[in-house]
């Protein structure tokens, strides 16, 4: 017999209240920040607030991963070590890392799981971790479903993948140019955002070929068309991008995908969740609704499918709800179907392609009124950042999850039994005594009416079985605690049986792909360095952030500006420039490279002192 494959909805947590949301809005595993060691710096959490978490997800068979993937420095390993102990005593059910040093630690049996910091492009690193003793892997985003199915068919770990959420520009774990540029590190959680910043793109002879354009920018990831897709090629996990997001984009963008995965599995029985219970929410998801900066599927299809570039601004533009059809100096009419809410915030782009905005004062039909009127003509498009009443709604409580259970009442020796199955298979049985009389009325519908009573569990009656021999007698108060009773200890056969992996690592010595490691390998401890030689690895430099090399690559990235400007060579466009190419922003002056075979674009630090061959 076959069986089927789960299938995790991983959903970000900023904190405790968004990762409690997450569960509630239908993830089956949410990541979170440890206190300290995570790639988010600013998203830091208490092993409390962790352990409150674990105690929420755990009754739904959720799981809680930890966000541990900062490279470590030397002094920093033995306070890792501990807090790793601590976060395994708070139920942690994994941990997400990028430093190969911490497999060098005294570990408890706890599932690791490699972080996209990896740069986790190939099979043959897939292949490495795997026998290393990962147990899921977070793949590039810049991969192909046809290649995750080559790394599904070679392999046996879980594969995770990124489906929706913002872009790293470069290949992730592989961008240096915060750390150069502002001694930031995005390997250590404190990306100053680079790739977010205006540039003037310059060729070699001073000619302007864009001015103050967000060239490094990209739109949002957004996989909705290409689920089934990415299930059919051996995707697990479907991870979302988001542990700087407030709590509207965790609830709105969870929901819609566990709705979407939903139908899937509806029609596809060889897939099911990979949680407990159904979650309904209070409102139609709709992606368009939370921050984007326009979406794109990225390099799902193996080729560049329009444009993947978010040149304009890097701010939210949410969706775009009709062009301006008239003005006057109070209102602006617009020609489209979208209903306008007072308070919404609405932008455009003006005529130097720079977003702005301004709020709803008043709506009426088609007419909007500004608190402030901008500078604005007819055909421009309007666009929604902001969304009044959709955002109110989501400041509620927006979404319910129940586990449903059958109830079977019947009689025992001395009273009566009470018998409740969920939906995973787990049992409880109660029974209590009870002297047997005959009532007076008809008790069939009070028994429904006090059995049903599952409001404040995570239950949900789903269908109720009674088998007694007469019409016996039985009060409200005894089938209330013979209720109370059979959901506690269905509670704990639950928490008995709820799937736990409890993986102790192994130290290893299988050859790691490469035999020498530069500063890509971002090696920082001693650890690290005695992992891969442990593997094979017989020279090793150290990392950016702890010995900068003399002329370093600080981006590797497929995101091509050539391309976006309309001027690929691999497509014969006309070229209008002289290379080599520079971004430059304030006192920021980066000089680009194209490898147009491996169609991939390197960002290299440059001034005026700095050779050409160089």
């Amino acid at each position: 017999m076959k069986f089927a494959r789960k299938i995790e909805l991983l959903a970000p947590a900023k904190n405790l209240e968004c990762g409690i949301e997450a569960i509630n809005h239908g993830a089956d595993a949410v990541y979170i920040g440890a206190p300290t060691f995570s790639a988010r710096s600013a998203a830091g959490n208490s092993i409390r607030d962790i352990q409150a978490l674990c105690e929420y997800a755990h009754p739904y068979f959720a799981k809680v991963y930890i966000a541990f993937n900062t490279i470590l420095r030397e002094s920093e390993l033995s306070e890792a070590e501990r807090m790793i102990h601590q976060l395994h005593e708070a139920g942690a059910d994994a941990l997400i890392i990028q430093d190969m040093g911490i497999l060098q630690m005294n570990l408890p049996p706890i599932a690791i799981h490699a972080s996209t910091q990896n740069d986790n492009r190939t099979f043959e690193k897939v292949n490495f971790l795997e026998k290393a003793g990962f147990s899921q892997v977070v793949l590039a985003r810049e991969l192909s479903l046809t290649q995750i199915k080559e790394i599904a068919e070679q392999t046996n770990i879980a594969l995770e993948v990124f489906i929706h959420g913002a872009l790293c520009v470069s290949y992730s774990g592989q961008c240096y140019l915060s750390q150069a540029l502002f001694g930031r590190s995005a390997n250590r959680g404190n990306c100053a955002q680079c790739c977010r910043l205006p540039y003037t793109l310059q060729d070699a002879e001073g000619k302007i070929l864009a001015s103050g354009k967000h060239l490094l920018s990209l739109k949002d990831l957004n996989q909705t068309e290409h689920l089934e897709t990415l299930l059919d090629a051996g995707a697990s996990s479907l991870k979302i991008e988001g542990r700087l997001k407030e709590l509207s984009y965790v609830k709105n963008i969870t929901a819609h995908y566990r709705q979407r995965l939903d139908e899937i599995f509806s029609r596809r029985p060889e897939y099911v969740k990979a949680s407990s219970g159904t979650a309904v929410p209070f409102f139609v998801p709709d992606p368009q609704k939370s921050f984007n900066r326009g979406f794109t599927s990225y390099f799902i299809s193996g080729k560049r499918n329009g444009d993947i570039s978010s040149f304009n601004t890097p701010k939210s533009l949410g969706q775009c709800i009709g062009t301006i059809k008239d003005l006057s100096d109070k209102y602006i009419t617009i020609s489209g179907k979208q209903t306008i809410h007072n308070g919404d915030g609405l932008c455009f782009l003006n005529e130097h392609g720079e977003l702005q905005g301004f709020k709803v004062n008043r709506s009426e039909g088609n007419k909007v009124y500004p608190a402030d009127m901008p500078r604005l003509k007819p055909g421009l498009n309007l666009y929604r950042n902001f969304d009044h009443e959709f955002e109110k709604i989501l400041s509620k409580k927006s979404s319910e999850r129940k586990i449903s259970i059958e109830l079977f009442l019947e009689e025992s020796a001395n009273g009566f039994q009470l018998t409740a199955i969920d939906e995973d298979g787990n049992q409880a049985h109660v029974a209590e005594d009870l002297n047997k009389d005959i009532a007076q009325k008809p008790q069939s519908e009070n028994i429904l009416k006090q059995l049903s009573k599952l409001g404040n569990s995570i239950f949900e009656l789903s269908d109720l079985k009674i088998k007694l021999s007469d019409n016996w007698f039985l009060p409200s108060s005894y089938l209330s605690e013979l209720r109370r009773k059979t959901i506690d200890a269905l509670m704990v056969s639950r928490a008995e049986h709820r799937p736990v992996s409890r993986i102790q690592i192994q130290a290893t010595s299988h050859p790691f792909p490469q035999s020498q490691l530069t500063y890509l390998g971002n090696i920082s401890n001693s650890y690290a360095r005695d992992f891969y030689s442990r593997h094979g690895v017989t020279k090793t430099e150290p990392a950016f952030e702890v010995k900068s090399p003399e002329y370093p690559t600080l981006m590797l990235t497929k995101h091509c500006i050539l391309h976006s400007l309309g001027c690929c060579r691999k497509l014969q466009q006309q070229t209008r420039y002289k290379e080599p190419l520079f971004l430059l922003s304030n006192q920021i002056r980066l000089k680009v490279e194209f490898d147009c075979l491996a169609c991939e674009m390197k960002v290299l630090n440059f001034n005026s002192s700095d050779n050409d061959s160089h």
